[in-house]
Protein backbone atom coordinates (compact mmCIF):
# COMPACT_ATOMS: atom_id res chain seq x y z
CA UNK A 1 0.00 0.00 0.00
CA UNK A 2 1.26 3.28 -1.15
CA UNK A 3 -1.35 5.19 -1.31
CA UNK A 4 -1.23 7.31 1.71
CA UNK A 5 -0.94 11.52 1.98
CA UNK A 6 2.37 10.96 3.77
CA UNK A 7 0.95 14.67 5.23
CA UNK A 8 3.46 14.49 8.45
CA UNK A 9 6.43 13.25 5.87
CA UNK A 10 5.51 16.41 4.15
CA UNK A 11 6.17 14.74 0.64
CA UNK A 12 5.24 11.28 -0.63
CA UNK A 13 7.25 8.88 1.60
CA UNK A 14 6.51 6.24 -1.05
CA UNK A 15 8.93 8.02 -3.22
CA UNK A 16 11.83 8.87 -1.50
CA UNK A 17 15.01 7.44 -2.27
CA UNK A 18 15.69 4.21 0.01
CA UNK A 19 18.59 2.20 -0.40
CA UNK A 20 20.06 2.06 -4.32
CA UNK A 21 16.68 2.95 -5.04
CA UNK A 22 15.11 5.68 -6.73
CA UNK A 23 11.78 5.16 -4.27
CA UNK A 24 10.71 3.09 -1.06
CA UNK A 25 8.26 1.87 -3.39
CA UNK A 26 10.35 0.61 -5.64
CA UNK A 27 12.72 -0.88 -2.82
CA UNK A 28 9.61 -2.59 -1.35
CA UNK A 29 8.87 -3.81 -4.94
CA UNK A 30 12.62 -5.28 -5.42
CA UNK A 31 13.21 -6.93 -2.71
CA UNK A 32 9.49 -8.66 -2.31
CA UNK A 33 9.77 -9.83 -6.26
CA UNK A 34 11.85 -12.49 -4.80
CA UNK A 35 9.56 -14.01 -2.56
CA UNK A 36 6.15 -13.33 -4.02
CA UNK A 37 4.80 -14.50 -7.66
CA UNK A 38 2.92 -11.18 -8.42
CA UNK A 39 3.34 -7.65 -6.87
CA UNK A 40 1.11 -5.05 -7.12
CA UNK A 41 1.36 -1.61 -5.67
CA UNK A 42 -2.11 -0.12 -4.29
CA UNK A 43 -2.37 3.83 -4.66
CA UNK A 44 -4.27 6.73 -5.80
CA UNK A 45 -2.04 6.70 -8.95
CA UNK A 46 0.45 5.68 -10.85
CA UNK A 47 3.00 7.96 -9.58
CA UNK A 48 5.97 5.68 -10.17
CA UNK A 49 9.07 5.62 -12.69
CA UNK A 50 9.58 1.74 -12.38
CA UNK A 51 7.97 -1.04 -14.09
CA UNK A 52 4.76 -2.22 -11.62
CA UNK A 53 1.16 -3.17 -11.49
CA UNK A 54 -0.43 -0.26 -9.38
CA UNK A 55 -4.32 -1.05 -8.40
CA UNK A 56 -5.72 2.31 -8.48
CA UNK A 57 -7.95 3.55 -5.75
CA UNK A 58 -11.69 3.12 -6.48
CA UNK A 59 -12.60 5.79 -4.78
CA UNK A 60 -12.24 9.41 -3.66
CA UNK A 61 -11.33 9.41 -0.19
CA UNK A 62 -7.89 8.19 1.04
CA UNK A 63 -7.42 4.81 3.21
CA UNK A 64 -6.54 1.27 3.33
CA UNK A 65 -10.20 0.69 3.51
CA UNK A 66 -10.60 2.35 0.61
CA UNK A 67 -7.41 0.49 -0.60
CA UNK A 68 -8.41 -3.05 0.29
CA UNK A 69 -11.93 -2.59 -1.47
CA UNK A 70 -10.01 -1.54 -4.29
CA UNK A 71 -7.74 -4.53 -4.24
CA UNK A 72 -10.20 -7.00 -3.71
CA UNK A 73 -12.71 -5.66 -6.51
CA UNK A 74 -9.32 -5.42 -9.13
CA UNK A 75 -7.88 -8.84 -8.26
CA UNK A 76 -9.51 -12.66 -8.22
CA UNK A 77 -7.56 -13.70 -5.43
CA UNK A 78 -8.82 -15.53 -2.53
CA UNK A 79 -6.40 -13.77 -0.54
CA UNK A 80 -3.49 -11.17 -0.27
CA UNK A 81 -0.86 -10.24 1.38
CA UNK A 82 -0.89 -6.18 2.89
CA UNK A 83 2.40 -4.47 3.71
CA UNK A 84 2.77 -0.68 3.88
CA UNK A 85 5.69 0.70 1.37
CA UNK A 86 6.76 2.63 4.78
CA UNK A 87 7.75 -0.80 6.62
CA UNK A 88 10.79 -1.60 5.05
CA UNK A 89 12.26 -4.00 7.66
CA UNK A 90 9.55 -6.46 7.70
CA UNK A 91 11.74 -10.02 6.74
CA UNK A 92 10.45 -12.90 4.54
CA UNK A 93 10.47 -14.81 8.27
CA UNK A 94 8.05 -12.73 9.72
CA UNK A 95 5.74 -13.14 6.29
CA UNK A 96 6.67 -16.90 6.26
CA UNK A 97 5.86 -17.16 10.26
CA UNK A 98 2.13 -15.16 9.44
CA UNK A 99 1.38 -18.08 6.60
CA UNK A 100 2.88 -20.30 8.91
CA UNK A 101 0.07 -19.75 11.94
CA UNK A 102 -2.62 -18.19 9.87
CA UNK A 103 -5.73 -19.78 10.92
CA UNK A 104 -7.56 -20.65 7.58
CA UNK A 105 -10.93 -20.08 9.23
CA UNK A 106 -10.08 -16.72 10.02
CA UNK A 107 -10.64 -13.36 7.62
CA UNK A 108 -7.72 -11.63 8.38
CA UNK A 109 -4.31 -12.38 9.91
CA UNK A 110 -2.09 -9.66 11.28
CA UNK A 111 0.88 -8.98 12.82
CA UNK A 112 1.31 -7.42 16.38
CA UNK A 113 4.15 -5.77 17.62
CA UNK A 114 5.86 -4.68 20.90
CA UNK A 115 4.42 -1.42 19.33
CA UNK A 116 0.41 -2.80 19.19
CA UNK A 117 -1.50 -4.18 15.79
CA UNK A 118 0.11 -3.31 12.64
CA UNK A 119 -2.71 -4.00 10.39
CA UNK A 120 -0.68 -3.33 7.15
CA UNK A 121 0.95 -6.31 7.92
CA UNK A 122 -0.56 -9.23 7.16
CA UNK A 123 -3.06 -11.81 5.33
CA UNK A 124 -6.12 -10.44 4.46
CA UNK A 125 -9.16 -12.66 2.33
CA UNK A 126 -11.87 -11.20 0.15
CA UNK A 127 -14.58 -12.54 2.41
CA UNK A 128 -14.10 -8.84 4.01
CA UNK A 129 -15.05 -7.35 0.95
CA UNK A 130 -19.13 -7.15 1.71
CA UNK A 131 -18.16 -6.02 5.04
CA UNK A 132 -15.41 -3.61 4.12
CA UNK A 133 -17.91 -2.01 1.44
CA UNK A 134 -20.84 -1.63 4.25
CA UNK A 135 -18.06 0.70 6.18
CA UNK A 136 -17.17 2.60 3.72
CA UNK A 137 -20.67 3.32 3.03
CA UNK A 138 -21.11 4.55 6.32
CA UNK A 139 -17.94 6.55 5.77
CA UNK A 140 -16.08 5.25 8.29
CA UNK A 141 -12.69 4.06 7.20
CA UNK A 142 -11.16 2.68 10.58
CA UNK A 143 -9.55 -0.15 9.63
CA UNK A 144 -9.32 -1.51 13.22
CA UNK A 145 -12.78 -1.18 13.39
CA UNK A 146 -13.55 -3.30 10.20
CA UNK A 147 -11.28 -6.02 12.06
CA UNK A 148 -13.08 -5.56 15.06
CA UNK A 149 -16.22 -6.21 12.96
CA UNK A 150 -14.66 -9.60 11.49
CA UNK A 151 -12.78 -12.60 12.23
CA UNK A 152 -9.39 -11.64 12.85
CA UNK A 153 -6.28 -13.21 14.04
CA UNK A 154 -2.92 -11.60 15.36
CA UNK A 155 0.33 -12.88 15.51
CA UNK A 156 3.22 -11.84 17.73
CA UNK A 157 6.30 -10.77 16.57
CA UNK A 158 8.57 -9.56 18.81
CA UNK A 159 11.02 -7.45 16.79
CA UNK A 160 12.33 -4.18 15.45
CA UNK A 161 11.18 -5.01 12.17
CA UNK A 162 8.56 -1.99 12.65
CA UNK A 163 9.43 1.44 12.60
CA UNK A 164 7.67 4.06 11.77
CA UNK A 165 8.59 6.34 8.75
CA UNK A 166 5.63 9.52 9.35
CA UNK A 167 8.07 12.19 9.63
CA UNK A 168 11.35 12.92 8.09
CA UNK A 169 13.42 12.08 11.41
CA UNK A 170 12.24 8.52 11.16
CA UNK A 171 12.99 8.28 7.67
CA UNK A 172 16.63 9.40 7.84
CA UNK A 173 17.03 6.80 10.79
CA UNK A 174 16.02 4.07 8.88
CA UNK A 175 18.24 5.13 5.88
CA UNK A 176 20.72 5.10 8.27
CA UNK A 177 19.37 1.26 10.38
CA UNK A 178 19.99 0.01 6.52
CA UNK A 179 23.07 1.33 5.87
Amino acid sequence: MAGGKSSRMQQDKALLPFGKYNSLAEYQYRRLSSYFDKIYISAKNNKFDFSVDVIEDRYKNSSPLVALVSIFETLEEEEVFILSVDAPFVSTQTIDKLYKEADREKNVVITESDNGLEPLCGIYRCTILNHAKKFLEEDNHRLQALLNDVHTQKIKIYSKEFLNLNHPFEYEEAKNRLN
